[in-house]
Parts: structure tokens; sequence; C-alpha cells
């Protein structure tokens, strides 16, 4: 893959979005934003965030890892994952389910009871309105069937997306998320926000930084990719397990992707 030159990522940089993965992995360092942004999701003007973690590797206990676009922890001690979803190519109430059991097991401890598991908020956000109601912002409950009854597990998932204009808060926030330049007086956290890392040296240079992780996760998931390739070829011309391990240095996670890809031959 050819290097970009600073021209190159800082002509990137300003067509980015609100919505788009690397610019928000920036955002989402400053807590105020997210703050900012939490406190109109959630309808709630008193909250606040304390700590964030942004685009974290969380591995559950059988080993398929999850990306976490932003796991912010509230005063209160819950736990809120902010995903932004562009593509609409996969099961996005499956995916939410997934991310908030991945934070879950990883925020849990042994001997913890069950009582005490925090509360996990899964904010999402999408360019598509998936769940095909009209609505700017959707809340799933869990409810009795047989009652009617609401159920308080402690999972709270909201779905919102920048489709559906409401004229609500929420819709002008997510008007912003699809902006490259964000001026809007309701948000002047997110628009300061924006505009440095747009226009001044060091926010060009803290998205360049950003942009150079992404380029080389790539790089590497290419090589990785070509690595369970191989094996697969291996494996499908009636190559062995130990052949591969011994040619190819290959694990055994790697094999086992291998077999699936091998089918596929």
């Amino acid at each position: 893959m050819k290097e970009l030159s600073y021209e190159e990522k800082r002509s990137r940089v300003e067509d980015f979005r609100v919505i788009d993965d690397v610019f928000f992995e920036c955002l989402a360092q400053d807590i105020e934003v997210d703050t900012e942004i939490l406190r109109t999701l959630l309808e709630d003007p008193k909250l606040e965030v304390i700590d964030v973690v942004v685009q974290s590797d969380q591995r559950n206990l059988y080993g398929r890892s999850v990306r976490l676009d932003a796991l912010c922890t509230l005063g209160d001690g819950t736990l809120c994952n902010i995903e932004v979803q562009r593509s609409d190519k996969d099961d996005h109430m499956r995916r939410a389910r997934f991310n908030a059991s991945s934070i879950t097991v990883k925020e849990s401890e042994p001997g913890d009871l069950f009582k005490d598991v925090k509360e996990v908020y899964v904010v999402y956000i999408s360019e598509f309105d998936f769940i095909r109601g009209g609505k700017t912002i959707y809340h799933i409950d869990k409810v009795i069937r047989e009652t009617g009854e609401k159920i308080d597990d402690g999972l709270h998932e909201i779905f919102v997306n920048t489709a559906i204009n409401d004229e609500s808060d929420i819709s002008d926030l997510m008007s912003c998320f699809t902006k490259k330049y964000v001026e809007d007086p309701k948000f002047p956290k997110l628009s300061a926000r924006v505009s440095e890392l747009k226009t001044t040296e060091g926010g060009l240079a803290t998205m360049c930084t950003i942009m150079e992780g992404y380029i080389e996760k790539s790089r590497a998931e290419g090589r990785a990719e070509e690595r369970i390739e191989n094996i697969a070829k291996l494996l499908s011309r009636g190559g062995t397990e130990d052949q591969a391990k011994l040619f190819l240095d290959a694990t055994d996670e790697e094999i086992e992707l291998a077999r699936k890809n091998a089918m596929k031959l």
C-alpha cells in the first residue's frame, strides 16, 4: 500500500464526517464531547462521562474479539458503548447484542453476584433506518409476552439513525454526524472539537497519527488474510495440520479459520 503524503492525509481529514470511524475515534477521546453526545441521546442533562476508552479490543471467553468504538464510564459506574456504523451489510441487532455481552463479560469478576453486574447501555448510531419505523431513535425493551410487563436486566439498547429527521434535538445531533464541518450552537463541544481537528496544526497531527494506525492495521489484516489463504490452499490440496504447522508456522486458530476457507476453494 502506497504511503500517503502529508497533503494527501490533510485532504482526507477535510473529507471526514463525524460518523466516519477514523474521525469519530479522535472525537470520542474528548470526554466533554462524549458527555454532550450522551446527554442529548439519553435525554439526561446531568449525565457525566468520567472515562472513555476508544477503539479497544474486547475478547470474550471463547476468543472472539470485538472492536468497541467508544466505551464510556458514567458518573454512577454505568458503562455506555457508543457504536457508529456506516455499513448496512450485517445484522445490527445481533451485533449490538454481541457487543453488550462482550462488555458484560469483560467487566465482571469471578465471584461477582449477578445482582452486581454493571448496567450497560449500547448506543448504536447508523446511517440507515434499518428498523424501518420512520423514527430517529428507537429504545429496545425486554417485555414478558404474556403480561406485557417490562423487565429490567441492566441492558439498555438504543438505536439512532441519521436518515430520519423528526426535528428533535436528537435529529439535529444526527445531522451533525453527516457533516464535514459542524457549526451548531446546540452542540458547542462537538462543533469546537471538529473545527480543532480539521483546522489546527495539533488537530491535524492527531488525525494523521490515527490515520497511520488505521493504515498499518489494514496492512496487517491483509497479511493475515494472505496467511490464512495459503494455509487453506495447503489443506485443500491434501496437506495435513502438521504440515501446515511445520511449513507455514500455522497456529491452531489459523488452521481452524483456514479449514473454513478451504471448504470454499
